[in-house]
């Protein structure tokens, strides 16, 4: 018997083995080799895309060190993100994005590289964070526990986020659908109208949440040199 929450599972199996989570990747299926290989307007844009998130990304990581960051990474999450958030949007295509397993997944590694890294190259750095500067000598040790527990709740905060985010959006227009079938026509073209509004603000949501995941891991990365 399905339910409301029924739209998040992903135990949609074909011979015992769960497909739903294919549409993690299949997206990049969907892009046309033209989009990479020929100039058109629609690579025009996805460079001009791309190119404004790799120079403020570089801006970010470079901000505390001389040497320019590598940020071709943080693009491509941002653009995995991107390409998930609105695969989720359509009817039938499972929302991957919704799921702290992938989401977790995503930050848990990059943090703790970005920690790991911080603490072996360049420990007083770290130290140094764990008490801003001009902290008064009474609330040094508080500031130690507040600084650390800022760090260890950071992969949870944005997979959290984003997951939390995706799943609000996609309740609201189930809500708004199941409940079509039992409403006269004029209501019934408020409904449609109100789901057109809902889809364009989870539109935006997605770009915003797949920006807001990319440019704070940046930021993380960008605290440890």
């Amino acid at each position: 018997m399905s339910n409301l929450f029924s739209i998040f599972d992903p135990t949609t199996e074909i011979n015992s083995m769960p497909m739903n989570w294919t549409s993690t990747m299949v997206g990049l299926l969907l892009i046309p080799t033209s989009i990479w290989l020929t100039p058109s307007r629609n690579s025009m844009a996805l460079n001009l895309l791309m190119n404004k998130l790799h120079a403020e990304m570089k801006t970010i990581l470079s901000s505390g060190n001389q040497n320019k960051g590598n940020s071709f990474i943080f693009t491509s999450l941002f653009l995995m993100i991107l390409m998930n958030n609105f695969l989720g949007l359509f009817p039938y295509i499972f929302t991957s994005t919704s799921h702290l397993t992938l989401t977790l997944t995503l930050a848990l590694p990059l943090w703790m590289t970005f920690m790991l890294f911080g603490w072996i190259k360049n420990t007083n750095h770290m130290f140094e964070h764990l008490v801003p500067q001009g902290t008064p000598t009474m609330l040094m040790p508080f500031m130690v526990i507040i600084e650390t527990i800022s760090n260890l709740i950071r992969p949870g905060t944005l997979a959290v986020r984003l997951t939390a985010n995706m799943i609000a959006g996609h309740l609201l227009l189930t809500l708004l659908g199941n409940n079509g079938p039992t409403m006269s026509h004029t209501l019934l073209a408020v409904l449609i109208t109100a789901q057109i509004l809902l889809l364009i603000l989870e539109s935006a949501v997605a770009i915003i949440q797949s920006y807001v995941f990319a440019i704070l891991s940046t930021l993380y990365s960008s605290e440890v040199n």
